[in-house]
This record gives C-alpha cells, sequence and structure tokens, in this order.
C-alpha cells in the first residue's frame, strides 16, 4: 500500500532512538499518523516541526498499519511561528481540535482552511479571527454546526446580532432584545467578511461562543477539558492586540 499527498505537521514524538511518529493533517488522508525514520535525529528533527508543510509519501504492507513517511518540506514556517506566544499557542490548539477528528477520515476543506492560518498567524488580531472561524468550521465538521444564517424567531437573515446558548441559533436584534443578556452576542466576523481586524471585544464574544459550544457539545461528552492551550492563545493574542484595537 502507498500513497503520496500535501499535509501539515500536527505533532511528533520520538520512537526509540532515532525514529519518530510524525502526525499530520493531509489534504486527501485525513489526519494521518506515520513513521519516520531518522525523524529522532538532530539533523532531522528541525524540519519535523507543528506547522510546517510537506509533501509526504506513505507506505505499509496493509493498508491499517501504521506505516512510514517519507517527507520533504515544503513550506517551513515553524521557526517564524514559534517567536510569538500567540502563534506558539495556536498551532497547538489547532493540533488539539484537529485530532477531535477521526483518523484516516478525509476533510479537504478542513485542510484548506488550516494552510490558510498557518500561513497568516503573525498577526495577533487576524490569528484570533482565523482560530474562532476554525473554531465554527470544527464543530460544523463534527456535526455540531450552529445555525448563523437566519433569525430562529423570524426566519429574518437581516440585523443577526445573538445567538442563543440552547439552540446554538442566531436571533436578530429586535426578537433578541427583551432576552439579551441570555443571549451570546454574534460578531460580525464569524459571518462576513470585514474590511479590518476585529477589536478585542468581539474576538472575546467570539471566543466565549464557541468555547460554550465547544465545551456543550464535543468535550464534556467525552469527559475532557478544552485545552489549556485555548486560553493561552487568546491571552497572548488580547495583550499582543493591546486596548487600542
Amino acid at each position: 500500500m502507498e500513497w503520496t499527498d500535501e499535509g501539515i505537521i500536527l505533532g511528533l514524538r520520538r520512537h526509540g532512538e532515532a525514529n519518530a511518529i510524525v502526525e499530520l493533517l493531509t489534504a486527501g488522508h485525513g489526519r494521518h499518523l506515520g513513521l519516520v525514520r531518522g525523524g529522532g535525529s538532530r539533523r532531522q528533527a528541525p524540519a519535523l516541526q507543528p506547522g510546517n508543510s510537506v509533501h509526504v509519501a506513505w507506505r505499509a504492507r496493509l493498508d491499517e498499519q501504521l506505516g512510514a513517511f517519507t517527507l520533504e518540506v515544503t513550506q517551513a514556517r515553524a521557526e517564524r511561528l514559534m517567536r510569538q506566544a500567540h502563534s506558539t499557542f495556536a498551532v497547538s490548539h489547532l493540533g488539539s481540535l484537529i485530532r477531535l477528528l477521526p483518523e484516516r477520515d478525509p476533510h479537504p476543506d478542513l485542510y484548506a482552511t488550516l494552510e490558510t492560518i498557518v500561513e497568516h498567524l503573525d498577526e495577533p488580531s487576524l490569528a484570533g479571527m482565523m482560530l474562532a472561524r476554525f473554531e465554527l468550521a470544527m464543530l460544523a465538521e463534527l456535526g455540531f454546526g450552529l445555525e448563523l444564517d437566519s433569525c430562529a424567531a423570524t426566519g429574518g437573515r437581516n440585523d443577526l446580532l445573538y445567538v442563543s446558548p440552547k439552540s446554538g441559533r442566531a436571533v436578530s436584534r429586535d426578537a433578541g432584545e427583551p432576552w439579551r443578556a441570555q443571549l451570546f452576542e454574534l460578531p460580525y466576523f464569524l459571518v462576513g467578511e470585514v474590511a479590518e481586524p476585529p477589536l478585542p471585544a468581539d474576538l472575546r464574544a467570539a471566543f466565549e461562543l464557541t468555547g460554550h459550544f465547544l465545551a456543550r457539545r464535543v468535550f464534556d461528552p467525552r469527559g475532557s477539558e478544552m485545552p489549556g492551550t485555548r486560553a493561552a492563545f487568546l491571552q497572548a493574542v488580547l495583550r499582543d492586540v493591546g486596548p487600542g484595537r
């Protein structure tokens, strides 16, 4: 059995004296692990870092085996991403979210989204916006997508400012006003394109919204907790953005 594909490194762990097991999200073969011979050596280890893009060849005798990777780095961005706290935490958090997906289950759209995100993590507020959108995308991929295109009460598509914490459906300004204290705010950048990076208040609102549904629909039923890198990422982003943005 063998195939070739493009992938992004999510993580790795040592295997034996000199080898490593590398975890990728690939374009056509989903989240996939493979053995890289010599991957634990000083020569190869710097290239096999989370955030780097690779061309991968996988080979195994049987499809269900771990198999072996041969990797060629096509975009070496890990060193740049590790220079800033927010992008370091972002890469770790992205990996934690993607590990919620079944192994070897293709998600080509999610791969394309991840590729865009890791290429543009340098700017803090942009990184915050992209990760909040990615969390929405993950909810959808896992079968828990929110309905943010029309009002739950009226069916209208205009002036959607809130989200119900129970149904995950959007609510318009007029319909939601009497219950606004019980509803989540819906930052516009989660549903439409924006010309400017979001304000800190909008980032907080977005992560409060996505965090509620990730906890309620994904992590709590699995008996697990939200990754600590998520809170660390948001704290670093808000610190870097500052009160003026």
